[in-house]
């Protein structure tokens, strides 16, 4: 089978400090898996399995265990897949699935696509939204030992897809997916433990988790096992063994990875400092839109450490970050506009992100002074341009 990866969402590790004044650390990195799911046939254990053969997934972020560790799970028949409910499921409960959400692009491209059975039929159906059908098709490839079926059963329940959330059975089928041997199971399984989502969370069983998934070449599994690594949290601290998994995931194209490395770089944390190495890697990020990496690399651009000073692409990506939210980066680029650094000096402008950025939560004693020496027309225009961001965001305008 080929493989599918899960997308979870991850936050950046380490932050640089910012060139400008008010300088605010980026956030620490942390896996956040979706694992919002449904309910229903428990897995059943057997004696027949097949080993797909390891293949690069897609990758967004990861962490392993070893199968012969996982608790075993009681044997149990696998009932007929219930007909679609609209009434809502309470955790832990096995009530009649919920109507399918409608397919999205979110949807469609969070598993890298892995045969069934022979063929790409129950992949295909959820990719397709029809969850009911994939669920039925992976129950029916799950009861012959299939491993990537228990995964995928185990993805529907744990996100609500065609029947009720329900992360306790979700957990249940991601440990016998792992059981018998899939790296995405493997992977799910590790964050379910990792968070508590399910299963009592366990930071030691998560990690045996991650690393079994991460020696399938799993990259986000081994992007969590470096965050494991680095916190000593289900691993032992070990700075030098999170900068070697760190390095295999921004290797395989993890931006949250990307940014990371480059920090430990910056820092040296695991190895020798190297300006031109973290310039190197969280510009990878920044390029993939990982808004932290863009607000560090856009400071890197203007300090001109590792790469030559390039301002006029700094306040780009001062934007670009701003644009998603980063109130440090909304900070800075009202500084751009104040100064002119980068663009071309525009007070209405600067006050309007100044503005975004205090409510935000980052004060700047300069540019409450330049705000205060505009006109009531430009302070008026300013503050319009700011609340109608602001209505933007919240809608998700650009």
């Amino acid at each position: 089978m080929r493989q599918r990866c899960l997308a979870i969402q991850v936050a950046a590790m380490v932050g640089i400090y910012m060139l400008l004044p008010a300088a605010a650390a980026a956030e620490t990195s942390s896996w956040e898996g979706r694992t919002d799911g449904p309910a229903e046939p428990a897995p059943k254990t057997t004696t027949r399995s097949k080993t797909a053969p390891p293949a690069p997934a897609k990758v967004i972020r990861t962490l392993p265990a070893s199968p012969a560790e996982l608790p075993a799970i009681a044997p149990s028949a696998l009932p007929a897949v219930p007909r679609a409910s609209t009434a809502p499921s309470a955790q832990g409960q096995q009530p009649a699935p919920a109507t399918p959400p409608p397919a999205s692009p979110g949807n469609a491209g969070s598993y890298a696509k892995a045969a069934l059975a022979g063929d790409d039929a129950a992949y295909e159906a959820f990719d397709q939204g029809r969850y009911l059908t994939a669920l039925k098709l992976a129950l029916a490839a799950a009861e012959g030992g299939d491993p990537q079926a228990h995964t995928l059963v185990g993805r529907i329940y744990a996100e609500g897809y065609g029947a009720p959330q329900n992360l306790a059975l979700a957990a249940q089928w991601y440990a016998r997916a792992a059981e018998l041997g899939d790296p995405e199971g493997m992977f799910a399984y590790g964050l379910m433990l990792a968070e508590g989502q399910g299963i009592k969370k366990d930071y030691d069983a998560a990690g045996r988790m991650f690393e079994a998934a991460a020696s399938h070449k799993h990259a986000l599994a081994n992007y969590n096992l470096a965050l494991l690594f680095l916190k000593g949290e289900g691993k032992p601290e070990n700075p030098y063994r999170a900068f070697a998994h760190m390095q295999f995931a921004a290797e395989a194209g993890v931006a949250a990875a990307q940014y990371d490395l480059g920090t430990l770089y910056a820092t040296g944390t695991g190895v020798d400092p190297n300006a031109f190495e973290a310039a190197k890697w969280i510009g990878k990020a920044a390029a993939q839109g990982y808004p932290d990496a863009q607000l560090d690399y856009a400071v890197i651009l203007f300090r001109g450490h590792g790469v030559p000073p390039d301002q006029k692409r700094g306040a780009q990506l001062f934007r670009a970050a701003a644009e998603k939210g980063i109130a440090a980066a909304q900070n800075r680029l009202a500084r751009c506009y104040a100064y002119g650094a980068g663009v071309e000096t525009d007070l209405v402008e600067a006050a309007k992100w100044h503005l975004i950025a205090k409510a935000a939560g980052v004060p700047d004693e300069g540019l409450d002074k330049l705000v205060a020496k505009l006109s009531k027309a430009d302070r008026a225009k300013a503050e319009k341009a700011a609340d109608d961001w602001r209505t933007r965001s919240q809608v998700g305008i650009e």
